[in-house]
């Protein structure tokens, strides 16, 4: 997929911004999305924040069942607000949140050996569990081919070396990212 130009990326971060001071501030009236341009592309997306540093919240979708402006819109929000591993984000956070968008392309079969670290990020699936890690987090924990396998595998809920049992679906896809404060095209600061 071609690459989004700097206003398209502007555009995305403003709308994940506006979703996420919407949802904070339910008094506030909810902004129109656009449906036209790169708003009305079916992709998948991650969206992640940061606060000071760390990771704050991230939410995506890996299938595009909707046109991406409504993705990022909801995945923002609910980066915000329904992380599980994170408490919800504060009107006073608002300001120090730095937002991350990671737009997906297609998930394909990928044998084990094809898989290069900081290009490729994973699905790993077996039966009904499955587990996803955005390419930044291999290049930010330093992960050899082998241990981004199986740090999939056990997002998913599998046992590490799941990913060489035959019934184990392997599915690699490369990102977009961008952030509020570079862009920083496929060299991502932080895990999703």
């Amino acid at each position: 997929m071609p690459s989004l130009s700097e206003a398209d990326r502007q555009s995305l971060l403003e709308l994940a911004r506006r979703a996420i001071a919407e949802a904070v501030s339910p008094q506030k009236p909810a902004g129109r999305i656009p449906h036209s341009g790169v708003f009305a592309e079916k992709r998948g997306v991650f969206v992640t924040l940061q606060a000071r540093g760390r990771l704050r919240g991230c939410i995506g979708v890996v299938e595009a069942f909707e046109l991406l402006g409504e993705s990022i819109a909801r995945c923002a929000a609910s980066a915000a607000f329904e992380d599980p591993r994170f408490s919800p984000v504060s009107p006073e956070e608002l300001r120090e949140l730095q937002i991350e968008l990671s737009l997906l392309s297609p998930p394909e079969p990928i044998l084990p050996e094809n898989i290069e670290i900081g290009k490729h990020g994973l699905l790993i699936s077996q039966a009904a569990k499955r587990g996803l890690l955005l390419p930044q987090v291999a290049v930010q924990h330093k992960f050899s081919r082998e241990q981004f396998l199986e740090e999939t595998c056990r997002k998913a809920g599998l046992a590490a070396h799941a990913w060489q049992e035959p019934e184990t679906q392997i599915l690699g896809f490369t990102c977009e990212v961008f952030s509020e404060s570079a862009t920083i095209g496929d060299q991502p600061l932080f895990e999703g």
